[in-house]
């Protein structure tokens, strides 16, 4: 059976693209229907290891589970990671090919729809249904010359989309109307519904003004989803900053520093959601207090970035707090600034050249062309705890510090620890993931008899929830009939 394709797009980024099609896979993924993400090309750092050895975006992968599948490149046929204001990393089909300036990647965009059509086709022999997340907003003009995100995309597979808008930013209405004035006359057709998300309050002071939209516009509100407090989902890309509610009791401090290219940051998420921990995300110009743990994240631009947290006084700052008996975690990017240098003589994210790391642990780290993707699982050299993972790394590491390894992954020695036991770097993205490793960790952070939740249990709870409120708040026959179900 050939599968029917349903695209959302949004009025702006962060409308709920990512999080309606996460919800409405796991609706139809309880009801026993063969479904699948798609989204033909992402901007994002956040990414995750596929089954078959690819990267995609970290939303995509969420999307999966949604479905109760691994996830697969084809989900995700283009990613750009950002190295700089104007330029990116070209993954096509889970693998890196270029770096590209945005003009030199306009121009490739002919050649990366078709990577794109050709993913999709695969996922429609195998599934009955594929729900697809658009990027960014279908209305930015500049943009949709050669547009793959989008409308481009739905009008080359002609398939029905519905628009979200986020009320909780103000002016719904506008945003939705708007969008719809700048779509050609073809796209307005298209769209067969909106559906406003992040709504409090009572319905009935938003009927009058849904009412004025159906009319004015000839297309029927799908749904109005309301503000789910405390709801995770794992972020497609930027830091969330909302602020966490504050540990009752005793508790470990936290620090992380929002590097300028921070990656993967979705490696803390288990923290955020700990019960004993207080974790705070430091960004420019903000001055760290004290603290228990300080880790330093992945980036996808390591020697920028080490100069960035020169430049905001972080050496000055971590050396004072391992004076004090603090501990200090570096994962990816961050494991390697801990190092006497990192060069990168091919220039693979910015100028040719090295640079003085941070020289907290013995070792040094070359970038290569080949990235390094894996899924891995293992122990902490620790205690034994069991960790499982990712690794998504340009670098190679050599040293004697690497004599005294942080971890055992899949029967290799991985990572390092200082000889005072203070420091501890890896590669591995997924650190936290399980309660053991975590319990492990904070306890060598000096927080004995940590009891950290199940974080998957979490996961799956946080989709289910939010399938729970798309089966209430969405007209979910009209799905199926766009939907062919």
């Amino acid at each position: 059976m050939t599968a029917r394709t349903l695209m959302i797009q949004g009025t702006t980024s962060d409308a709920g693209k990512s999080t309606l099609v996460a919800g409405l896979c796991r609706v139809l993924a309880r009801r026993g229907i063969a479904v699948a993400p798609f989204k033909p090309q992402n901007m994002a750092l956040n990414s995750a290891v596929t089954v078959n050895g690819g990267e995609i975006g970290r939303a995509q992968a969420v999307q999966a589970q949604a479905c109760y599948l691994a996830p697969h490149t084809d989900m995700n046929p283009v990613l750009l990671k950002p190295n700089s204001d104007t330029g990116a990393q070209v993954i096509i089909h889970g693998h890196a090919i270029a770096n590209m300036e945005a003009g030199i990647y306009h121009d490739y965009k002919r050649v990366a729809m078709q990577a794109v059509l050709e993913s999709h086709g695969r996922l429609c022999a195998q599934y009955r249904a594929v729900l697809v997340e658009g990027a960014g907003s279908p209305a930015e003009i500049n943009l949709r010359d050669r547009d793959i995100a989008n409308m481009g995309f739905a009008e080359a597979v002609d398939c029905p989309v519905i628009l979200i808008a986020d009320i909780d930013r103000g002016g719904v209405f506008a945003h939705l109307v708007g969008t719809l004035e700048l779509l050609s006359a073809s796209e307005q057709a298209r769209v067969a519904g909106f559906v406003i998300n992040r709504f409090r309050g009572d319905i009935a002071l938003l009927q009058s003004g849904l009412d004025w939209l159906e009319a004015r516009t000839g297309k029927p509100v799908l749904g109005v989803l309301p503000y789910l407090h405390g709801l995770h989902l794992e972020a497609e890309d930027a830091v969330s900053r909302e602020q966490q509610s504050r540990p009752e009791g005793d508790c470990l401090r936290v620090q992380v520093p929002v590097l300028p290219h921070i990656s993967n940051h979705t490696d803390f998420d288990a923290l955020r959601l700990h019960p004993q921990v207080d974790i705070e995300f430091v960004g420019p110009g903000e001055q760290p207090g004290p603290a228990d743990l300080v880790i330093l994240p992945g980036s996808k631009s390591v020697r920028s970035d080490l100069r960035w947290l020169r430049e905001q006084g972080w050496e000055a700052h971590i050396r004072r707090h391992l004076r004090y008996g603090g501990k200090l975690v570096g994962i990816c990017g961050g494991y390697q600034m801990l190092g006497q240098q990192v060069h990168d003589p091919l220039g693979i994210e910015g100028t040719p050249g090295s640079s003085a790391g941070l020289g907290l642990l013995d070792i040094e780290t070359r970038l290569e062309a080949r990235k390094q993707l894996r899924n891995v699982t293992g122990t902490l050299r620790l205690n034994g705890a069991a960790v499982a993972g990712y690794e998504i790394h340009l670098g190679v590491s050599e040293g004697p510090g690497l004599q005294r390894p942080a971890l055992q992954l899949d029967g290799r020695a991985e990572g390092a620890l200082s000889e005072d036991g203070q420091i501890l770097g890896s590669y591995l993205h997924g650190l936290f993931d399980q309660a053991s490793a975590t319990d492990a960790l904070l306890g060598w952070a000096g927080f004995a008899g940590a009891q950290t939740p199940d974080y998957q249990a979490l996961r799956e709870a946080g989709i289910d929830r939010l399938a729970d409120c798309l089966e209430t708040h969405l007209d979910l026959a009209a799905v199926d009939r766009l939907l062919g179900l």
